[in-house]
């Protein structure tokens, strides 16, 4: 038994058989032509080939990974028609005269490097996509009709990478799951093995693909990127258990997708997800949450090395947003300080951080930080379904001081020409005892409060959550938390504003129906938990009187 960990890029488990991914190889020789407008019709009619064959796997991929996946082929045929990639080629064929194959492949280099050597990730990507195009010419000047061998039963294709045309042509029917030596969670693959619902797991390295062997029996765990080769009979079991339990989840998730989340007595709640980063938009979509309810906007400061830019940010909201459609999309602002720490930042070492400088003191009193980070959001807004929301909230002064920086800021970007939407909800966070006591003179100035429990928590048994030793004091039930929620569900209501909750509370289905009954009109959790809470509270009757 060997185990090989990578990258998980799709949660579900398979157990079969390996069928190793065998791609034509593609020779292509350095060749001296005479008629070199011969050569170039040559190549322009390879090119239309590729073009046409595009048209086809585009049509594919609408059926099996839905229109804003396909579109990938749309920019495979757009980079085959582009000018600057086609002088290249003929370029090099009429003045070296060169034939076809070594002028595509010369070129595809050439563009491969300078994208690559981009700082913009989008462009770096594009680096992959000109050698797959580039490729699919030379197998159509070469005339391979069949660039891709697939067995003819149900396997495990392991492969050093696949490219999205190849992952789209292979028969999904016949596939149990995807496993690559190499590839990023961000590439198109991985995000067309998440939309076709295939197992995947990426980046074992190069050692994997020499040491596996076609016929092996393999365990493929999406969820923690391990892949287990000729697993023990006791391994096995455990692995067929897990399987069946995320079949049965799927299972859940068929019955329940579209459905709303209704109550036996017609209460309609939203079921919301929380997410740490763009990444996790997939697992949202997958467990069909109504929205995101909680986007830690704080990742971006925790995985750079100097602050984000403005443009940075707006390109990660801006792919949340489309992401999600019209669904709703709630983003934190950033929550840093207390256990989430940044050097850049260069915050004094406090006593008691977690109630120190951090979130949205932070924010007010660094107003460049903040304001980068809204002109950001407000940009990104016209392409989706926006809200906002404010962490750390203790009174109504910082309140009115963040809406006067909303407004600046809009005033700002209008003047400036940028566009953005006049339908973003405003909201803070209810994650302080201050902010819950004074809930009613909050309720008025903003349009939706969202439950932090696991800082209400902390703040309110003034137990510090990451202490170990404290935990047992840690009561995440007591009646003054819980009456907290209650006051600020009330005085919500009472100004108009809508109430989520979005602290780890929310998924526990113990307390499903006690938060329904005190009128919460969301709910959000991890993905992961998305189905078992839609599923307990279409199984709650609030018509019926408690005991």
């Amino acid at each position: 038994m060997k185990k090989y960990t990578g990258k998980g890029v799709y949660g579900a488990i398979a157990i079969g058989k390996v069928s190793l991914f065998q791609r034509q190889d593609i020779q292509v020789k350095r060749l001296h032509i005479e008629n070199e407008e011969a050569e170039i019709e040559r190549f322009e009619e390879a090119k239309e080939k590729a073009v046409s064959q595009l048209k086809e796997i585009y049509e594919k991929a609408l059926v099996e990974v839905g229109e804003t996946n396909a579109q990938i082929f749309e920019v495979h045929m757009m980079m085959l028609e582009d000018d600057d990639y086609n002088d290249a080629i003929r370029e090099i064929i009429s003045n070296q005269n060169m034939n076809a194959e070594y002028a595509v492949a010369t070129t595809a280099d050439n563009f491969a490097t300078m994208f690559a050597a981009m700082d913009d990730s989008y462009m770096q990507a594009r680096a992959a996509d000109v050698k797959d195009i580039s490729n699919r010419v030379i197998a159509c000047l070469n005339k391979e009709e069949e660039r891709l061998t697939q067995s003819d039963e149900k396997m495990i294709v392991c492969a050093d990478d696949l490219a999205p045309s190849e992952t789209v042509s292979l028969d999904k029917d016949m596939v149990l799951a995807f496993v690559t030596a190499h590839g990023s969670s961000n590439s198109h693959t991985a995000i067309l093995a998440r939309n076709m619902n295939i197992p995947a797991v990426i980046g074992l390295g190069d050692v994997f693909l020499k040491e596996i062997e076609a016929g092996s029996l393999a365990i493929v765990d999406g969820f923690t990127g391990d892949v287990i080769v000729n697993p023990e009979e006791e391994i096995l079991k455990e692995y067929e258990k897990k399987q069946k339990e995320d079949v049965e989840k799927k299972e859940l998730l068929l019955k329940l997708k579209g459905k709303e989340n209704v109550t036996l007595d017609g209460t309609k709640i939203n079921v919301y997800a929380n997410i740490g980063s763009a990444d996790n938009i997939g697992a949202v979509l997958l467990n069909d949450a109504g929205g995101i309810g909680l986007f830690r906007s704080e990742f971006l400061y925790l995985e750079n090395m100097d602050y984000p830019t403005e443009e940075q940010q707006f390109l990660v909201y801006k792919k949340v947003l489309e992401s999600m459609a019209t669904k709703k999309v709630v983003i934190r602002t950033l929550d840093i300080g207390a256990d989430k720490q940044v050097d850049y930042f260069k915050l004094d070492k406090e006593e008691n951080p977690a109630l120190g400088l951090r979130a949205i003191r932070i924010c007010l009193t660094r107003p460049e930080v903040f304001k980068t980070q809204l002109r950001a959001l407000y940009r990104a807004s016209i392409y989706g379904n926006l809200a906002i929301m404010f962490p750390m909230i203790t009174s109504v002064s910082e309140v009115e001081q963040i809406l006067g920086i909303c407004e600046s800021v809009k005033k700002e970007l209008k003047t400036e020409g940028f566009e953005y939407s006049d339908n973003i909800e405003l909201g803070i966070m209810i994650e302080t005892p201050a902010a819950a006591i004074i809930s009613d003179k909050l309720a008025p100035l903003v349009d939706f409060f969202s439950v932090g429990t696991n800082d209400l928590t902390q703040y309110t048994l003034a137990c510090d959550r990451q202490n170990p030793n404290t935990e047992r004091f840690c009561d995440t039930h007591h009646e003054a938390i819980l009456r907290l929620i209650e006051i600020s569900a009330k005085n919500a209501h009472a100004n108009g504003a809508w109430i989520g909750i979005c602290g780890e509370l929310a998924a526990d289905t113990t307390l499903t129906e006690t938060f329904l009954r005190m009128g919460i009109d969301e709910l959000s959790v991890s993905p992961t938990f998305v189905l078992k809470l839609r599923d307990t509270i279409r199984n709650i009757d609030l018509g019926k009187v408690e005991i």
